[in-house]
């Protein structure tokens, strides 16, 4: 789901930026103040799994990857602006350090998998789990919302591919940056995550909010807000 440079033209990676540059200042301010001096290994653990959890991507036709992001369990157990902070540094990390994703395009890969994963996967929790700590409730909300928060990323990024046709042409016609047009980009990008990446998001979420409600339910996030 990294987006490399030059699959995105200027009309589209830009306006990315800058609502990547407002989330972060919205997010680190949020974090300062709900963070306790407590959590903040939390922090660093869940940013540590979500980069163990991408490097696990498998290329798919595009130009970009598949792969779980570890966004939804950092949401329950943080809440969504702690792991939009989280996220975000693992995604620049590798696009800086690793080559993982395009400079130009961490606007836009942090606005998809950093702020649209995690607060949808975490309302989709919240809807459907509500206060269960226990029973297929739990397991249904969490499973739920890894895979319903990773799907919706991976389509919003397959619009972003598919849109580019429409914005840039040369004088030949051919497209100037990513070449697919929608019916292309978003079954390729929906499709496997649909079926294979949003199922192991699901299924680790719902493993490890099981096990974090289980041992330590005061550091849920999610049973707080309820």
């Amino acid at each position: 789901m990294h987006i490399p440079d030059g699959y995105l033209g200027p009309q589209t990676y830009l306006p990315f930026w800058g609502a990547a540059i407002a989330m972060w200042g919205i997010g680190l301010r949020k974090v300062r103040e709900a963070l306790s001096a407590r959590q903040v290994p939390y922090l660093a653990m869940a940013a540590a799994f979500s980069f163990l959890v991408m490097m696990f991507n498998l290329p798919i036709p595009g130009g970009t990857t598949g792969h779980a992001v570890g966004g939804a369990i950092i949401a329950i157990l943080l809440g969504p602006w702690t792991a939009m902070i989280a996220v975000s540094v693992v995604l620049i990390i590798q696009a800086v350090v690793f080559g993982d994703g395009g400079i130009t395009a961490i606007g836009a890969n942090c606005v998809n998998m950093g702020l649209v994963l995690p607060f949808v996967s975490y309302w989709v929790y919240r809807l459907v789990a509500g206060k269960a700590t226990s029973g297929a409730r739990l397991y249904a909300g969490a499973f739920l919302a890894g895979y319903i928060g990773l799907v919706l990323a991976a389509l919003l990024t397959g619009i972003e591919f598919g849109i580019q046709p429409l914005l840039a042409v040369g004088p030949d016609g051919h497209p100037l940056y990513a070449p697919y047009p929608l019916s292309v980009a978003i079954p390729a990008m929906a499709v496997e995550h649909m079926l294979l990446f949003g199922v192991v998001e699901g299924a680790v979420t719902a493993a490890l909010v099981r096990l974090f409600i289980k041992n330590d339910p005061d550091t849920v996030y999610a049973l707080k807000e309820a």
